[in-house]
């Protein structure tokens, strides 16, 4: 069974630096382990057993065409009968089967608490497509499918393997199982996409030579022989037994609000030279715990084994087993026991009819030429040889003898049982098509419908009838979105650059991990680009051209956050494009005068060798409010309300220069006062103390009879030239007041001045 076989080479995962770390386990446990694992098999295999004869017993008949039963064969060979073998059924089957391949269901991840967000899910739904894309993924879920169709069930599996040769990143891939029949799940677990699955089995049949080659410190004789379906025919079953565990586990909420498991805050770091815990750190830092409480998960190991012991055992990184089932068509009866049944298990007694009649109907057909000649006796006397060969040989004429009775002639033939095996031939194919639910519009043929709406009406009915085969592809394929989001951020943890694919096809280099500039849409976040040293090539914090916002720095870490997933089905990218690009060209011929306004969208859409840069070619040439750009108004106002704001600034350098002018007049003018009013002071002091001297001691400076007339004057002098500047200063305050007033702008034209406007004076920027 070399399904299960494929990929045994690329697991390395005991070598991925404790990501699935070997496990050891005393021989003791592994006797124990082998012990419970021939009882889990045998308890699966048992389970299993009428799905697997009725599922190769399908697989034969329809694919094969073992469609004779072996006793009627036998006497149809013994007697040298006809015995045709006219399948319809794959016909059938690839109908179901490719048009699930032309509306593949994709995964879509969406944040689902504060700590994810957009863009990180649209790395990850990029990272999903990429995974698809480089382990042509889409073959696992096409032969999934048609072994759910043709036979009841089918498998895929998500398996991991370093990136490159020469590298230590890992990758996910999604890999085919191209032999269900090697795979055993878990009998307990009824859940439609068997995601809670406990124990399932992976098994190949090996060689002793290929067991050496695989195992070369194992003995492939070490098995006990006691269980049949561990051996045969000198062979050796490898199984892999995929086997999870609940646990309870303590997780811790510190105050920064991170969720850890507490072994992992107790586990002991380096720290200045000392090993101390990890949570010791978090304190230091001011970090405390602030919840603990105990959660279940479930822990996942994959042991490697024959009949005789366990080999190897491996801890598996995620929570699921990475086996993911397609079922058929699912019943489960009143003993909850599941049957699994394929799309043609109650065609095949229709089909084996439709042979049966149309064999019958070419076997009496056969036999008209053999009817034999009837005349009188005598009559085949002179030419007896010719006449004895003529129901096998050609003759260019046949001689007989005249007697009385007339000539011989031929016995009619009875066509009436041929026409009957016709008919029964035609109910037998009505049956098949009754029995599937595909009828001749879903097949393509003409039928009694006339109308477009009749015949699109039968077609969704034949859809409709198999459309829950699509729709068990479609649980798979979600459940292998929750394996992969899983398994993401455990393997996706480091500093590295991944390739992100998107929607369109288009692939794109996505650093880990590190600080990126990251221009944010609508769609894929488009890192930019970087120099050697990681600055970034454009400016950060700038709308460059051709984008809607400036780019922002990101970290992404595919570890943060919780994520949710959805899965939608329909067209793939290309169908959707092909159709866009049929419905475009049928609107601009009803619609012409839209060409010069939607040609790129359309060119666009186009298989073209150089459609893309015939599109921005016609892009270029579009109106400028189609391209980014302004209607042509709103430029003219803009380039009229720019002159006017040159002007203005002409003229507010000027007035800013004058009214410098004038500030600088008055500080010359107050400080000319000042030294008069220092002058006059001192003269009113020296007059003072000169009166006083000569006797004058009631003399003062003050204004009265005895008052110093001299200094008064003096006074009143310096107080009229410190009026006069402040009358000046006031005027030329007006009149900068006055410069202001006239030079603000229209309503239309004010706009905000920018830093290269020189600033106001500070006296002046009350106005």
């Amino acid at each position: 069974m070399g399904g299960a076989g494929e990929g045994s080479s690329r697991f390395v995962c005991s070598l991925m630096d404790g990501l699935m770390a070997e496990d050891t386990t005393s021989k003791g446990e592994k006797h124990d382990l082998l012990a419970e694992a021939k009882e889990a098999f045998e308890a699966a295999h048992e389970a299993e057993a009428d799905n697997r004869a009725l599922a190769a017993e399908d697989l034969r008949f329809s694919r094969l065409g073992e469609q004779w039963p072996d006793q009627i064969a036998k006497q149809y060979q013994t007697d040298g009968r006809p015995m045709l073998t006219i399948n319809r059924l794959p016909a059938f089957i690839r109908q179901v089967v490719n048009d699930a391949r032309q509306n593949k269901p994709s995964i879509k991840v969406h944040p689902a608490d504060d700590k994810a967000d957009v863009a990180t899910a649209h790395i990850i739904n990029g990272l999903i497509r990429n995974i698809e894309y480089t382990s042509n993924a889409d073959v696992a879920y096409d032969t999934a499918t048609e072994c759910a169709v043709s036979m009841g069930w089918g498998y895929l599996k998500v398996d991991l393997d370093y990136a490159y040769d020469d590298t230590f990143d890992l990758d996910l891939s999604i890999e085919r199982v191209s032999d269900p029949f090697s795979i055993y799940g878990d009998p307990s677990c009824m859940d439609a996409d068997s995601a809670n699955w406990n124990s399932a089995f992976e098994t190949e049949w090996l060689t002793e030579d290929e067991f050496k080659d695989q195992y070369p410190d194992e003995d492939p004789t070490n098995w006990s022989g006691d269980n049949a379906n561990w051996a045969s025919d000198g062979k050796v079953m490898i199984a892999k037994w995929w086997r999870r565990e609940e646990v309870r586990r303590k997780v811790l909420q510190l105050s920064n609000g991170v969720i850890i498991d507490k072994d992992e805050a107790e586990k002991e770091v380096e720290f200045n030279g000392y090993m101390v815990p990890q949570l010791l750190l978090f304190e230091l830092e001011g970090i405390t715990v602030k919840a603990e409480r105990e959660t279940r998960s479930h822990k996942v190991s994959r042991h490697i084994l024959n009949g005789g012991g366990v080999i190897k055992t491996d801890k598996w990184p995620g929570r699921y087993i990475p086996i993911i089932p397609v079922y058929g068509d699912e019943v489960i009866d009143d003993k909850r026991k599941r049957h699994l049944r394929s799309l043609i298990r109650d065609a095949k007694d229709p089909q084996r009819m439709f042979n049966y009649w149309r064999s019958k109907a070419t076997e009496l057909v056969a036999l008209a030429p053999k009817t034999p000649w009837i005349g009188p006796k005598g009559a085949f006397k002179s030419d007896g040889r010719r006449w004895a060969t003529a129901n096998s040989e050609n003759h260019p004429y046949l001689e007989f003898d005249i007697t009385a009775g007339g000539p011989p002639q031929r016995q009619p033939l009875d066509t009436g049982a041929a026409a009957g095996a016709l008919q029964e031939a035609m109910n037998a194919s009505d049956d098949i098509k009754a029995t599937i639910g595909i009828f001749d519009a879903g097949m393509g043929s003409q039928g009694n419908e006339t109308s477009g709406r009749a015949i699109l009406a039968r077609q969704r009915e034949s859809d409709t009838s198999t459309f829950h085969f699509q729709d068990n592809m479609s649980r798979a394929i979600r459940h292998t979105g929750r394996i992969l989001i899983d398994l993401i951020p455990k393997v996706y943890n480091s500093e590295r650059i991944i390739r992100v694919m998107g929607e369109d096809g288009v692939p794109s280099n996505v650093p880990l991990m590190r600080p990126v500039p990251v221009q944010m849409g609508q769609g894929m976040p488009q890192v930019m680009e970087q120099g050697p040293n990681g600055e970034p090539m454009q400016g950060v914090g700038q709308v460059m051209p051709g984008q809607s916002q400036a780019p922002q720095i990101k970290t992404f870490d595919l570890a943060q956050g919780k994520y949710d997933l959805t899965v939608t089905t329909g067209p793939s990218y290309t169908t959707k494009r092909e159709e866009t690009a049929v419905q475009m060209t049928e609107m601009m011929r009803a619609f012409p005068q839209i060409i010069p306004l939607a040609g790129d969208l359309l060119v666009k859409n186009l298989d073209w060798q150089g459609a893309e840069e015939i599109a921005e070619r016609l892009k270029a040439m579009l109106p400028a409010p189609l391209n980014g750009g302004l209607p042509p108004e709103a430029q003219q106002q803009i380039q009229s309300m720019g002159a006017q704001l040159e002007q203005s600034k002409t003229m507010i350098q000027q007035m800013l220069a004058y009214i410098g002018k004038l500030e600088g007049d008055n500080t010359a003018d107050m400080a000319n006062v000042s030294v008069k009013q220092y002058e006059a002071f001192t003269k009113r002091l020296s007059a003072l103390g000169k009166i006083q001297a000569d006797g004058g001691a009631n003399v003062t400076d003050a204004p009265g009879p005895n008052g110093d007339w001299e200094g008064i004057v003096a006074a009143a002098e310096a107080d009229k030239l410190h009026a006069t500047a402040e009358k000046e200063r006031s005027a030329a305050d007006l009149n900068a007041a006055k410069a202001i007033k006239e030079l603000r702008l229209p309503e239309a034209v004010q706009m905000p001045m920018d830093g290269s406007l020189p600033p106001l004076p500070r006296r002046m920027r009350g106005y």
